[in-house]
C-alpha cells in the first residue's frame, strides 16, 4: 500500500475515536464512577506512554529510574516544569557518570 492509504486509515481511526464518544454519550454522564473514570483516562494514558520512554531513553535503566524518581519528587514538591526536567536530566548525568558511562 502506498503512503496515502496509510494516512487515510490513520485519519479514519482518529476520527472514529473522537466521534464514537460523542454518539454514545448524547446526554450528560451522571454516574460518579464513569465520570471519575473518564476524568483519569488522559492521565493514565500519558503515564503509560511517558514512563517506559523515560526508563528506556538512557544508556541504562538505572539512570532512567533515577531520573523518574527525581522528577516525581520535584513535581510533587511543586517545582516548575523546567526544574523537574532539569532535575531529571541532572540525575541521568550523575548516575551515568557514576557508572562510568559518561
Amino acid at each position: 500500500m502506498n503512503l496515502w492509504a496509510w494516512v487515510a486509515v490513520m485519519a479514519v481511526v482518529t476520527y472514529l475515536l473522537r466521534a464514537v464518544p460523542l454518539v454514545a454519550f448524547r446526554e450528560e454522564v451522571r454516574s460518579p464512577w464513569v465520570r471519575s473514570f473518564l476524568y483519569y483516562v488522559p492521565y493514565a494514558v500519558l503515564t503509560a506512554m511517558t514512563v517506559p520512554a523515560i526508563l528506556l531513553a538512557t544508556r541504562t535503566p538505572a539512570s532512567g529510574l533515577a531520573a523518574l524518581v527525581v522528577a516525581v519528587v520535584l513535581a510533587l514538591s511543586g517545582r516548575s516544569l523546567i526544574a523537574v526536567a532539569l532535575g531529571g536530566s541532572v540525575a541521568v548525568l550523575v548516575v551515568e557518570l557514576a557508572l562510568g558511562l559518561g
